[in-house]
């Protein structure tokens, strides 16, 4: 789960009062001469991950073939697999009990179907491995395995294979000793220098990749010494699978993440909260040189993400509950060519133990409470754009000084992103070529023009994102034009979704004349509208009730052009 800095106090105090815990995960093998050598990026030309936590096995192959491989996901992080104490917190399958897998998200046939599954449809499966330690207290696992803390037959573990510190790391994170052999929030640390420890993690991974998965986020590698990590890996048998290690910078710690690059990828934290500082309190126009220059790891071996499981709920980066900034973050981050990205893919919560809703079975996005970002038509088409534009160079790039910037990748995309609370209208300078594009942010056509320019009006929290690979928008085909609206978007009985804009037909923003969306492909509402070619306008998405009620989505208003001949096709999100 998390080290520290990725869980605050009130975490803390909520794991030691219900033996509970978020916690590391760590692997630790023989002394090594030298390192093995690392993998430097997930494998293949498509590094975007799909973070779909806790998540069940079954719910995951589905989601592999309909939607990761065919959008160009090139991999699916899955929770941990492996047998864990019980109980309803999503924290519960941090503490292992056994390797087992067997557990709330599935079984060991579940499993290998999944990742068979997977990757038939292109997608590799990295698995969230937890290795620096077991539980906090004893009971029957999700196997039927009995276990008391220290002692774990069925790992099988005793006392002798922990480490001799046992109090709690709590918050002094100046002393390495305290911090890499001493216990995380009350969980029973493995003895990870010592090579049947070594051996015991390096046969679960082993069993894993057996099953063919691609890779390993090692969760709280900072609780274990770097070169027991290096020797566990050494004992794989692919000493060079992608690893992707939890490591949280603190300023003056004693424990730094750039010590575990040589095993591989590291998560760069400092990524996530410098994003979220720039979206809410500080201008996009500095993130010209965003990356390296800014003390960041070296971006080839840097895992960067928008939000994961931990910091979504402590607050320290953006999550689904900031609006457009969340979803401008991650447009952003797909367009950077910066590290590989996760996006975090989970579900709505009130409290902090929240566990997934019914038991990690999806059987559809946007409800029972899934927030299915990694599917979001503004983040999901992004990753199509992040494969077109691999290896190509920034160029072009503008700002109004504030809020509002744009930028090329070479002559393979372009991406417009205004984070202002008012619309812009500008012609941008791209290196595209000219012609047709489709704008992959809302599936609007647009031209680019001899010069490489392109004219456009983004709304209030809106993007604009083109690229080689997506010159015509599907759907605008010849006949009638105007305006095809959907929205994957959650309601109650009594409750329907409409559509308002600035425009007479939209209802001039009057929600009184709204147009009523029909739900006949529930959780997406549809809705057409005839409009003149080349109309451009703003709309966004209510929700009234049989009483009159009415709540309006957030974020600032979309916009949308209908193109010269056909529709444009809205394929949206309620932001909540």
């Amino acid at each position: 789960m998390s080290s520290r800095r990725g869980a605050g106090s009130g975490f803390r105090r909520t794991v030691r009062g219900t033996l509970a815990a978020v916690a590391a995960a760590a692997v630790a093998a023989v002394t090594l001469t030298s390192p093995p050598a690392a993998q430097a990026a997930p494998p293949g030309d498509k590094d975007v991950t799909a973070v779909l936590f806790s998540w069940n096995f079954n719910s995951i192959a589905r989601e592999c073939t309909q939607r990761l491989g065919p959008a160009g996901y090139g991999f699916v992080q899955v929770s941990p697999p492996q047998e864990s104490i019980q109980g309803p917190q999503w924290w519960t399958q941090y503490q292992p009990v056994s390797y087992r897998i067997q557990g709330r998200l599935g079984n060991r046939a579940e499993f290998r179907n999944m990742v068979s599954t997977c990757e038939s449809a292109g997608v590799g499966v990295i698995v969230d491995a937890v290795i620096n330690h077991m539980s906090a207290g004893s009971g029957t696992g999700t196997a039927g395995s009995q276990y008391t803390k220290y002692n774990y037959p069925d790992a099988p573990y005793s006392d002798g294979d922990f480490n001799d510190c046992r109090r709690d790391i709590g918050n002094n994170y100046g002393d390495r000793y305290n911090v890499q052999y001493c216990e995380l929030v009350g969980l029973a640390d493995l003895r990870t220098s010592k090579g049947y420890v070594q051996q015991r993690i390096a046969d679960y991974m082993n069993d894993l990749l057996s099953l063919g998965v691609a890779g390993f986020r090692v969760d709280a590698a900072k609780h274990m010494p770097t070169e027991d990590l290096a020797a566990i890996k050494s004992r794989l048998s692919d000493p060079n699978v992608f690893w992707n290690q939890e490591v949280i910078h603190g300023a003056g710690e004693a424990v730094q993440p750039e010590e575990y690059l040589p095993n591989g990828h590291v998560q760069e934290f400092r990524y996530a909260t410098e994003l979220k500082r720039m979206f809410q309190a500080g201008r996009l126009a500095d993130l010209r040189t965003f990356g390296e220059s800014w003390g960041f790891m070296p971006g080839g071996q840097s895992g960067v993400f928008v939000d994961n499981h931990d910091t979504e709920r402590n607050g320290s980066t953006l999550s689904y509950k900031d609006g457009s900034d969340y979803t401008l973050a991650n447009v952003f981050m797909l367009a950077w060519p910066y590290g590989s990205p996760d996006v975090h893919s989970g579900y709505e919560f009130s409290n902090f133990d929240a566990g997934p809703p019914n038991n990690g079975n999806v059987q559809a996005c946007y409800q029972g409470g899934w927030k299915c970002q990694h599917a979001w038509s503004e983040i999901e088409n992004m990753v199509g754009f992040r494969n077109a534009t691999r290896g190509q160079s920034v160029t072009n790039w503008w700002d109004n000084g504030n809020d509002a910037v744009s930028f090329s990748r070479g002559n393979r995309g372009f991406v417009a992103i205004n984070g202002e609370s008012s619309s812009l209208t500008r012609t941008f300078q791209t290196s595209l070529p000219s012609g047709s594009y489709c704008n992959v942010q809302n599936g609007s056509s647009v031209s680019v023009n001899g010069s490489g320019q392109v004219t456009a009006t983004l709304g209030a929290g809106t993007a604009l994102a083109l690229h080689a690979d997506a010159r015509n928008c599907t759907g605008n085909d010849d006949g009638d034009g105007g305006a095809a609206f959907g929205v994957n978007a959650q309601t109650q009985m009594g409750q329907n979704i409409y559509v308002v804009g600035n425009l007479p037909q939209l209802g001039s923003w009057n929600p009184d004349n709204a147009v009523r969306l029909d739900p006949a492909d529930y959780p997406v509402w549809k809705g057409e509208i005839a409009l003149p070619a080349g109309t451009s306008f703003e709309y966004k998405y209510i929700r009234r009730t049989d009483g009159g009620g009415v709540t309006w989505e957030s974020g600032g208003n979309r916009t949308a052009t209908v193109p010269q001949s056909g529709t444009v096709r809205l394929n949206d999100t309620w932001r909540s």
